[in-house]
């Protein structure tokens, strides 16, 4: 996909001092992430974009080597033939990255430099194009910072910012999603700031990262947003996985509303697993029993849900919704019997 031009005001921009770039980039990690450095702490960094020389404009430069190139007077006129007659390479399996996740696979266009890549609070500048209509992330030259921000929040961003955490510096990629029939998106990464892993962040940092994920998808839970909200009900449950066992209680409550958000987007197997994490540390949880139960009868578990909704009832005899889906429940396995028993009299007549 051809990259459209930057407009010469959109340039000038781009192209204001390193010190300034710096210094806004410090405050939005230090206000953002609310961390604070450390005495001895080395200073955050800004990697610089190195850009190579164009040979299109070497040629340019020198008008007498492509004249001579292309009769075949600057060396072997045979190897200058088959030069131009070659096809062009195939990627190599080095040239792709597949997401551990199976969510996308990355394409790199253009190398970038050095071994350092973002991380949690880095403040990235980018330059994207091809998000497809509706994705609500800004195209052109932007600023993202990773961990932080209500970009996150849609599917798009979490693609993007698990493609940032990938990439070096200078370097240009394509996105390719299973399914996406449009384009593929282009993100270059241009700059960044300095990060911090999440086993360089103390228990403490973790813990209240975690609890503004949490609220964050309690909100979009609120406004219909079971997606957008299980993204940040794990986000959350990766940093309380890391402190030392028992580790904190958000995480039943973290595993249990992921449970519910899972039901809504049709993922009933996840959505058991995670109330199995509930029910291993308090076992008369009811609303993991209760999700536990839709779940089992979603996978035709019907035993299984029988007997979690009845230890609902047992505990709560009044709870309605409990109530309604052990009926369903009932019913259900009434029509597999019925089936049963018709199928069972066809075979011996």
């Amino acid at each position: 996909m051809e990259t459209p031009p930057v407009s010469p005001l959109r340039q000038k921009d781009i192209s204001q001092p390193q010190q300034q770039w710096e210094k806004e980039s410090q405050e939005n990690l230090d206000s953002t992430t609310q961390f604070r450095q450390q005495p001895g702490d080395p200073p955050t960094e800004t990697f610089e974009l190195g850009v190579s020389p164009d040979p299109a404009r070497r040629n340019i430069e020198n008008p007498h080597d492509t004249a001579n190139s292309v009769a075949g007077l600057g060396g072997d006129s045979d190897k200058s033939h088959e030069s131009a007659c070659e096809m062009p390479a195939t990627p190599q399996a080095s040239d792709v990255w597949y997401c551990p996740d199976g969510s996308f696979v990355k394409k790199i266009i253009s190398r970038g430099h050095g071994l350092d890549k973002p991380k949690l609070g880095s403040r990235c500048r980018i330059l994207a194009f091809g998000f497809p209509f509706g994705s609500e992330l800004p195209e052109g030259w932007t600023e993202l910072t990773v961990g932080v921000g209500p970009w996150r929040d849609e599917n798009w961003g979490e693609l993007i910012e698990k493609c940032l955490e990938s990439m070096c510096q200078g370097e240009e990629a394509e996105l390719q999603l299973p399914g996406h029939s449009g384009p593929p998106v282009r993100l270059t990464l241009d700059s960044f700031t300095q990060g911090r892993d999440s086993w360089e962040l103390k228990s403490s940092e973790k813990e209240a990262l975690a609890r503004e994920e949490r609220a964050r998808g309690t909100e979009l839970f609120r406004a219909g947003n079971p997606a957008g909200a299980a993204r940040c009900y794990g986000r959350a449950l990766r940093l309380l996985l890391t402190l030392p066992p028992p580790g904190p209680p958000e995480r039943t409550v973290l595993h249990a509303n992921l449970a519910a958000c899972q039901l809504l987007l049709g993922q009933p197997r996840l959505a058991a697993q995670n109330c199995d994490r509930v029910l291993e540390r308090e076992p008369d949880h009811l609303k993991a029993l209760y999700r536990r139960g839709i779940a089992q009868a979603a996978l035709g578990n019907l035993d299984k849900a029988t007997a979690d909704l009845k230890k609902v009832l047992a505990v709560d005899p009044k709870n309605r919704a409990a109530q309604e889906e052990l009926g369903k429940v009932v019913i259900e396995g009434k029509k597999q019997d019925a089936g049963l028993a018709q199928g069972l009299r066809k075979m011996f007549g």
